[in-house]
């Protein structure tokens, strides 16, 4: 294939993505608080200690950073613009992505419609949605770490040196996004060395040993001095609990999926811990894709470059394991997003298999009433089907209008609005808080607000209301019997989400009416 075509290619999958994730951002309701957290930081990072907010922040600084690059050039100021530049930020990331996503599905199976199909199986994932709507770190990490799985790659299939040092630097900008970006490194490191266990896999050992060293100390050079500013890893607790720095989080600690049973010993942990991440990687593949995946991988020739390539797939897919199973282990959860490093490189092997099938299957055009002879069906048939498959359990969470931050929006309006409101709100969501631009407590101080008198507005949501955890058992011993003040919106449309705010200062059976006019304007 020429490069013009691959130009063309790659510039019709970034425009198509664009549209795309614009659609989604419009149409899917924001369901996770901590993308908050980075437009936080970027807003601190926005005043005279600018490196100071973006080092002292639990989470790494390339996310808010890039937050706080989308709304210098949006201008304006206030939550709203703050949520668009953010929104953009993410879209714009995963935009970028598309480039790095199809050279690594090329390069991996040496197949141009591997590449092409590996983008447009991937963007038609609901995992793409979610942190595109959500504004989560991982758009911007999965930027950096395509180029750096890509740029490791063309190293491993070449042994070229003039690769390394762009891996390594990629890898630096996605460990300096997300803690797990340090996997990248760490993956290339455990290949190397495993690299001369196995004939099909060496290399000459003058460049295995300055491939090593360069491995080794790049890193250090690039993200040791913020390694060294944090005192490791990374400051979030669940990164301290992976790595065995921090105990495992409380049995009633809010992030828990399910609080922990008493007595529950520590291989029947980890064997729930196994079988929560396949089932969590297995839903950010997707269903339809596992079967193709299978058949990617086994439609692959070996070689001696593939071999060496493929070692360090393996390798990645095997920490991430490990990481997602001591994440649910020590931490109590584990989510399809979580999966997002192993679930690429299974999509990708899933297009692989598609391509694939798309040589091999062949249609008896008599049978289908078109006249004598054979029929292969051609590579838009083979995408749309799978499209279709894929985005159908998207498409029955969307919701017919603008909704995204919308309920967000009403309730930080009312909020806003209401004279006794200051710091007298627990705000389960978060972002109505962040709306109203007014103080007051969010999920995080959630057990410790609880026990206090001064609190009078509860918001929170419906599933969190109805939720299993502690978190739902806190939320209903805090509502009791009481009746909402407000709801927003008023009238749920199919998959809407609304937002519910208490008025914890009304009698249990008492119910409360409060007008809420104009609230629509909130949204505007």
């Amino acid at each position: 294939m020429s490069l013009t075509q691959r130009i063309f290619r790659i510039s019709l999958l970034s425009a198509a993505a664009a549209a795309f994730l614009f659609w989604i951002c419009h149409h899917a309701e924001v369901s996770i608080a901590e993308g908050l957290r980075s437009i936080r930081v970027a807003q601190t990072s926005d005043g005279v200690n600018y490196a100071g907010s973006l080092l002292q922040s639990i989470d790494h600084p390339l996310h808010p950073l890039a937050i706080a690059a989308a709304q210098r050039l949006l201008g304006g100021a206030g939550p709203y613009v703050w949520q668009t530049a953010a929104q953009c930020a993410s879209v714009i990331a995963l935009v970028l992505a598309v480039l790095p996503i199809y050279l690594l599905g090329r390069d991996l199976f040496e197949d141009d419609t591997t590449g092409l199909l590996g983008c447009i199986l991937f963007f038609n994932n609901p995992i793409v949605g979610l942190i595109a709507v959500n504004v989560l770190s991982e758009t911007t990490f999965l930027l950096f770490w395509t180029w750096g799985s890509w740029t490791s790659v063309r190293f491993l299939r070449e042994g070229r040196f003039n690769w390394l040092p762009w891996a390594i630097g990629f890898g630096a900008l996605a460990y300096l996004t997300r803690p797990e970006g340090l996997l990248l490194h760490l993956a290339l490191v455990t290949t190397l060395i495993l690299l001369p266990l196995h004939r099909l896999t060496r290399i000459n050992w003058p460049r295995w040993r300055a491939a090593v060293a360069l491995l080794v100390l790049g890193p250090a050079v690039l993200v040791g001095p913020y390694m060294a500013y944090k005192g490791g890893v990374g400051t979030r607790p669940a990164v301290a609990r992976v790595i065995g720095t921090l105990p495992q989080s409380t049995p009633e600690a809010l992030e828990r999926e399910q609080p922990f049973p008493t007595g529950q010993t520590v291989l029947q942990t980890y064997a729930i811990a196994i079988v929560q991440v396949f089932k969590a990687l297995s839903r950010a593949v997707t269903w339809p894709l596992i079967p193709l995946s299978v058949i990617g991988l086994m439609a692959m020739p070996p070689s001696e470059g593939r071999s060496r390539v493929w070692l360090f797939q393996a390798v990645i897919i095997s920490l991430s394991s490990i990481a997602l199973v001591r994440l649910h282990a020590t931490g109590g959860y584990c989510t399809n997003r979580h999966a997002l490093v192993p679930a690429l490189i299974f999509t990708l092997a899933a297009a692989h298999g598609l391509a694939w099938l798309m040589r091999s299957v062949v249609v008896d055009a008599k049978k289908l009433g078109l006249g004598e002879g054979r029929l292969r069906p051609g590579p838009a048939v083979w995408a749309l089907l799978l499209a279709t498959a894929i985005a159908w359990p998207l498409s029955r969470s969307m919701t017919p209008y603008n909704s995204g931050f919308a309920p967000y929006r009403m309730a930080g309006w009312w909020i806003a609005h209401q004279p006794d409101s200051n710091k007298r709100v627990l705000d389960l969501t978060d972002w109505s808080l962040f709306f109203s631009d007014t103080p007051g407590y969010g999920i995080s101080k959630a057990d410790e607000v609880s026990q206090m008198t001064g609190i009078r507005y509860l918001v929170l949501n419906e599933t969190q209301l109805k939720s299993t955890g502690h978190l739902g058992a806190l939320a209903r011993n805090l509502v009791a019997n009481r009746d909402p003040v407000a709801r927003f919106p008023e009238h749920l449309l199919p998959n809407q989400l609304q937002v519910i705010v208490y008025d914890l200062s009304a009698g249990e059976h008492e119910p409360a009416s409060l007008a809420v006019e104009n609230r629509d304007s909130a949204v505007r």
